[in-house]
């Protein structure tokens, strides 16, 4: 009987608590696997990698150490590969230079002793195919359902045009293959800066300069490890304005713009009462910039009240930085108007986004092209902040509080006459 009792208690404490509680969240959906990341790094290898002008060593030893260094920090689930160009013909055939490009380690899961022997081979010999290498490594990548991304290192501009690696880069764009082509430039040349800054452009990616050996490897990890940042679905490319009026209207998804140093940019999003706007922003340093900046994402009303001020959204890289925000149409309307009952259908009002930035480049780098931008934008069901069953409202609160202070009264009461009784005893 008294385990019964016992059983009894202990059940009614447990529905007690899953009513103050409210219901456990449903499970969400297991995710549907995706691909594994796929980067594959394409290395000129070109005569000109000779030159020892970084660090006081040649350029091909800084890049391989770099190579070594990123191959021991490579995430398990990144599948690469490593092309190069310029490294075995010596003669001087320009036809035949110009062909000069090979895959030294296939695209997967690395092996990082023999991928690391692979690169410690590699001497500076011959010619600069970057469009020819450029378009291999596309093919070596592959196509599939998410973006595969392409790390280019060289020291010269292309010296075996056709095809020139700009076309190249915007005619695989042009085939939707989702890849993104990201650029390091270890000579502080003007003509080299110009094609691989088209080269990035081209495909949604970034460009760098190198000046050191440190530089050299902590960007290339940081290319690397943004290939786990792939899509279903490639960005779609916009062009924010400089007023909301004539701003691109934009539904939920993941949009790729431009901006330019210290530029606001705008775009209007629909949003009906009793719905969520969750709006977020990324801008890539692809530059050496002033070290105080900041991103600002706001969403303000049509007639330019804030609704909103975004805030800061750090990762921990230091090629990005970006904010984010949430607003609800379910407290009040964009436009000023009073909410609206449920059943009535209203149309739905247009928010504003604003992406504001405070860089600065530093001096002697290009303000042009402005820096990529990445938007996302969704909007969804209002999800009010969870409240367990009328606690904290009018007469609920009050009489909770009178029956835990008369159940506090009455046990502090029985102690202390136990106490009391206890200690006459004795």
């Amino acid at each position: 009987m008294i385990n019964k009792r016992r059983s009894a208690v202990v059940l009614i404490g447990l529905l007690a608590a899953t009513a103050l509680t409210g219901p456990a969240p449903a499970l969400a959906d297991e995710e549907t696997p995706v691909e594994p990341p796929k980067v594959e790094l394409v290395l000129d290898v070109s005569g000109s990698m000779r030159a020892k002008d970084i660090d006081g060593r040649s350029r091909i030893s800084v890049a391989q150490q770099a190579f070594n260094e990123v191959v021991d920090a490579l995430p398990e689930e990144t599948q690469l590969g490593i092309r190069v160009l310029g490294a075995t013909y010596r003669g001087k055939d320009k036809k035949q230079g110009c062909l000069d490009t090979q895959q030294i380690v296939p695209v997967g899961r690395v092996d990082r002793v023999q991928a690391k022997a692979a690169v410690a081979t590699l001497r500076p010999t011959g010619f600069t195919p970057v469009g020819l290498a450029l378009r291999s490594a596309a093919q070596d990548l592959g196509t599939g359902t998410t973006a595969r991304r392409i790390v280019l290192i060289t020291d010269g501009e292309d010296t075996c045009a056709p095809p020139d690696p700009c076309e190249v880069a915007r005619e695989l764009a042009a085939q939707g293959t989702k890849l993104v082509v990201d650029t390091l430039g270890l000579a502080p040349d003007e003509k080299v800066r110009r094609q691989l800054l088209c080269i990035a452009a081209a495909t949604g990616g970034t460009y760098t300069a190198a000046q050191s050996a440190d530089e050299l490897t902590s960007r290339i990890k940081q290319l690397v490890d943004r290939a786990k940042d792939t899509y279903t679905a490639s960005p779609t490319v916009i062009a924010g304005t400089s007023a909301c009026a004539d701003a691109p209207l934009l539904g939920p998804g993941v949009y790729s713009d431009r901006e330019a140093f210290s530029e606001h940019r705008w775009y209007r999003v629909p949003v009906r009462p009793g719905q969520e706007l969750r709006a977020s922003v990324s801008v890539a340093l692809d530059r050496p910039v002033n070290r105080d900046y900041g991103v600002l994402l706001r969403a303000t009303a049509s007639d330019g009240r804030e609704l909103v001020r975004g805030v800061d959204a750090g990762s921990g890289r230091t090629d990005v930085v970006s904010a984010g925000l949430r607003w609800s149409a379910g407290e009040q309307r964009a436009d000023g108007a009073p909410p609206t009952p449920e059943a009535t259908i209203v149309p739905a009002t247009t928010v504003c986004l604003v992406v504001s930035n405070a860089l600065a480049p530093q001096p002697g780098t290009d303000a042009t092209p402005g820096m990529p931008v990445e938007l996302t934008v969704d909007v969804v069901a209002s999800s009010p902040a969870p409240t367990a069953p009328d606690l904290g409202r009018g007469w609920v609160l009050l009489l909770l509080l009178a029956v835990a202070g008369l159940l506090t009264g009455l046990l502090t009461g029985l102690l202390t006459r136990w106490w009391v009784a206890t200690w006459r005893e004795k």
